[in-house]
Parts: structure tokens; sequence; C-alpha cells
């Protein structure tokens, strides 16, 4: 079976109901504090892996109970760990904050992550590997090796662009495709069609709850998303750039991909969390 590789970040979220969010200089009353696994890597393998993905993560995680928590719910989902190094840093943590109608805001402490190296890219070997799909919660020189990496060794390389930063023409033009939400895509370009001039071959657009915009040569086509009520959309990127590295890997094309990877986030933002609120293949609505 060919596989995805992940390369990203592995979190623990320290989730918070609120009201409201506070002002400047303010505070506000919340609910308990939840403890979930997540990080954008972490999160992206157990997407691609809960709905049959073959996966391994290529991350870093602290010797603390956070990282435990990790390595369990990775191990649980069917994320192979083997490229999951301990850090002497502590394992990252992100505090998010989720209000009623479902939005989340995030401040994340990256840690053990910002030790991902391209010495750990070189360490896999890439064998079987159809796609690498990468996240920018870790250090961005690492991911621009590793596509490279993907490039020389005949893998497709996939980057999810958030959160956003600088990356070189080169990495860009290897990258098909290049996911962004609609938010980034507008820091980034006046239209749809305009990433493309940033260099990369396709791009994904996600749109929330109007699915997803695949942008290639050929054009703009706009693939919908079930309608659902939102309890929590924690993690419904990751769920979707992972559901699409999983059948790209199948060889699946990507209009048919980012149609499947729409349904797959739709059904996560119906469950509280991230990684606990990814579908099983079974579970992703029609």
């Amino acid at each position: 079976m060919t596989s995805v590789l992940v390369l990203g970040s592995a979190n623990a979220d320290l989730v918070v109901e609120v009201a409201r969010r506070p002002g400047g200089g303010e505070t506000v009353l919340g609910g308990d504090t939840v403890v979930m696994p997540g990080g954008k890597g972490a999160n992206t393998a157990v997407a691609a892996a809960r709905v049959g993905g073959s996966v391994d993560l290529l991350g870093a995680v602290g010797a603390d109970q956070y990282g435990d928590l990790l390595r369990s719910s990775l191990a649980s989902s069917g994320v192979r760990t083997a490229f999951v190094r301990t850090s002497d840093r502590p394992t990252g943590i992100a505090y998010i904050t989720v209000t009623p109608d479902g939005e989340n805001s995030i401040v994340v402490a990256p840690g053990a992550n910002a030790d991902v190296s391209t010495a750990d890219v070189d360490g896999v070997p890439s064998d079987g590997v159809a796609v690498l799909v990468c996240s920018l919660e870790v250090p961005v020189p690492t991911v621009e090796h590793a596509v490279a990496w993907a490039a020389d060794h005949g893998v497709r390389p996939v980057l999810n662009l958030s959160p956003v930063a600088p990356l070189s023409a080169r990495t860009l033009a290897l990258l098909d495709p290049l996911i962004v939400n609609e938010h980034e895509a507008a820091q980034l370009a006046p239209t749809f069609e305009g990433l493309l001039d940033l260099g990369p071959r396709s791009a994904v657009v996600t749109l929330g709850a109007r699915g997803a915009a695949v942008v290639t040569a050929d054009g703009v086509v706009e693939v919908p998303a079930p309608t659902v009520t939102p309890v929590d959309t924690t993690g419904a990127g990751d769920a979707f750039a992972g559901a699409l590295a999983a059948r790209l890997a199948d060889g699946d094309d990507l209009v048919a991909s980012a149609r499947y990877a729409a349904r797959v986030a739709a059904t996560s933002v119906t469950t509280p969390g991230a990684q606990p609120s990814y579908p099983l293949a079974a579970d992703v609505l029609p």
C-alpha cells in the first residue's frame, strides 16, 4: 500500500469554552479545561489514517505526559510513530478558546515542534511513500527541505500553508497542491486563480461551510460540503488536508480528493475537539 508521510506539529490542545473572547486587559470566566491531542501535523495524520490511509508522522514531542497522550492517540488511530522523536523540550501546547457558535481562537507554544530538523527528514526512507503533506507549525527550513526531498524521490508534495509564512519560489513551484483557507488566500493573491502565479502546480482553497475551491491551470472548480450544525471547528482544516492526502495517495484526482475531504471536514465539526472528532470512513457524511 502506498502511504502518506505527514510532517508537522504534535500538540496538546488545552480547550476552554467561553461565552465570548476577552478584550485587551479583560478577564472572562470559562468552562473547565479539556485536554485533547492536537497539533496540525498529528491532526492531519490521524484524519488520514481514520479514513483508511497508511500514514507515518514525522515530528517531535517532549518526554512528558502530553507526549505520552499524543503517542497513544496516534497509535490508537493507526498512525505509525517511528519517526516521532522525543525532544529535550516540552511537548507543544495549543491554548484554545471556543465560543458558542463553534468558532475558535488559538495560541500555540511550539516546544518540541521547533526541534524538528532537516536531519529528521533525511532519516526517513522514501520507499512506498506517495504523498508528503506538511504544515507550518514546525521550522520553515525543515518544511522546505522536506518538499525538495519529496520532489527528488518521486513523492507528491502537498503543503497546508497554515500559519502563513514566506516560502521560497523553489518550494512553491513544487507544491501540488498548495492548501490555504479563504482568509489565507486573500493575504496571498487577489483571486483564487492568482494563487497559481505564486508558483504552485495547483491550489485548494478551503471555504468553511461552503466546501472548497480547486484551482488548476484549467480553472477553478468548487466542491460543496454537506450542510451541518457546527459544534467545534477546531482542526477542521487539518481533517481536510489529511483526507485529501489519503485520497491522493490512493490515486484519486485532485477534484475528487477535495470533494471527499470537504465531506470529512464537515463531519468533523459536528463533534468537539480535533483528533477525537475525525470520522472513520464509514461515518463520513454523504
